[in-house]
């Protein structure tokens, strides 16, 4: 009967990038591939979920105080006028409440634009929905969109923009100009865009999260898609949403309910005391990973990996393999994780189309930096031995197989 699978089934079949993370679990590997925190999530979160638990708040449910809450961050954040008995979707995560949107606007042979790199379930959701993803390239090293480039990749097909900001695998926070770039680009040809905003609250430096809807003209043809995932570390509570004018989220509520029903009732309870937590909380966050970007930054600097691009924003550094090094990605994060016991992804999984046809394709490796102290200062060991002596041969490529042995993981 395997025959009989859909195309669609077919299309999603494991990726190059998946049997590496099964053989980084069968060694034992340290994560740094994965974006989702293990470190404890916030305390009073964790209270927050135990108590409705515990108080039988388990059964279907839609928690409109979230909404609530959403649309005075909405109006205080972003300056957005946002009805939270119409406008917001609760969903399972923002995985859902984006699938759920790309499903109440794509018809068959609609095109999507993304920008490349580009985060990988993006592709399937479109694609399920017998739509046509797009992809438009961002110029590296700094992943800047060019104007002109944009506007080619537009047709009377194209239905959606997608943006992913602040973004992954690259780190980028797209700037105040590129998304005027965009907005302008989407009123012009009438059609709609899907925002990912995950990573809203983790940005470095002096970058800031701006939402697209908050540009003129583009609440009206604006989803926001986000979730307390990120922000709060509660990666497998699954609380997300979708955020759009109420026809629009209307649709997309519609579909949700068939495809879910509700998101897990108790996280959603606990989602009120998550979404107030106290100024605090958010530059205690931001000061954190500050600090575990820069470890990674440093570590991956010594070990000779080229950072061209400083990350804005999110949990990941998109590190690049010197031109000296003969290894592809995929290479150097099997080496890693047989040699070293350290986990990362390939960066030619974000990349689409040819990967030979762009030289640059299958020369970089996302690392998550989303990890508890005790993980990074384990990976941060692990690598640095691997880099000394005939192991850094191994490493970049310019060693002989025998040299395995000379470099096992400690």
């Amino acid at each position: 009967m395997e025959r009989r699978l859909s195309a669609a089934s077919r299309r999603s079949a494991p990726s190059p990038i998946q049997q590496l993370s099964h053989l980084a679990q069968r060694v034992g590997a340290v994560n740094l591939a994965e974006g989702f925190p293990d470190f404890p999530a916030p305390p009073h979160v964790k209270a927050a979920a135990s108590a409705a638990i515990a108080a039988d708040l388990n059964q279907y449910s839609h928690v409109q105080g979230i909404c609530d809450i959403l649309a005075e961050t909405a109006k205080r954040d972003h300056g957005l006028d946002v009805d939270p008995l119409t406008d917001y979707v609760i969903c399972c995560g923002q995985s859902e409440a984006f699938a759920a949107a790309i499903f109440a606007i794509i018809d068959q042979g609609d095109e999507v634009l993304l920008f490349d790199p580009a985060y990988e379930t993006y592709e399937t959701c479109i694609q399920l929905a017998r739509g046509v993803p797009v992809y438009v390239p961002l110029d590296p090293p700094s992943w800047t969109l060019n104007e002109d480039k944009f506007l080619k990749y537009f047709t009377s097909r194209t239905k959606a923009v997608i943006l992913n900001s602040p973004h992954n695998p690259t780190g980028k926070v797209f700037s105040k100009e590129e998304l005027l770039i965009i907005s302008r680009a989407c009123e012009k040809m009438d059609c709609f865009a899907i925002t990912d905003e995950v990573y809203e609250y983790i940005t470095y430096d002096e970058n800031k999260h701006i939402s697209l809807a908050s540009l003129p003209g583009m609440q009206e043809r604006t989803i926001i898609t986000s979730s307390l995932s990120k922000t709060y570390s509660v990666t497998g509570w699954r609380i997300g949403w979708a955020c759009a004018p109420a026809s629009i989220a209307s649709a997309i509520r519609n579909i949700h309910v068939k495809l879910t029903d509700s998101a897990p009732a108790p996280f959603q309870e606990a989602a009120l005391t998550a979404l107030t937590s106290t100024p605090d909380f958010y530059s205690s966050l931001k000061k954190d990973y500050v600090v575990r970007r820069d470890f990674i930054l440093k570590l991956l600097e010594d070990l000779g990996l080229r950072i061209s691009f400083k990350p804005q924003g999110s949990v990941f550094v998109f590190a690049e393999l010197p031109r000296s090094w003969e290894l592809s990605d995929i290479d150097f994060v099997t080496n890693l994780i047989n040699s070293a016991g350290v986990a990362a992804v390939p960066g030619r999984g974000f990349f689409h189309g040819d990967c030979d046809s762009e030289s640059y394709h299958h020369r970089y490796i996302r690392f998550a930096f989303c990890k508890g102290d005790d993980t990074l200062m384990t990976a941060a060991l692990r690598m640095r031995k691997l880099a000394d002596g005939t192991g850094r041969k191994w490493l970049t490529g310019s060693g002989r197989q025998e040299d395995q042995t000379a470099s096992a993981s400690p």
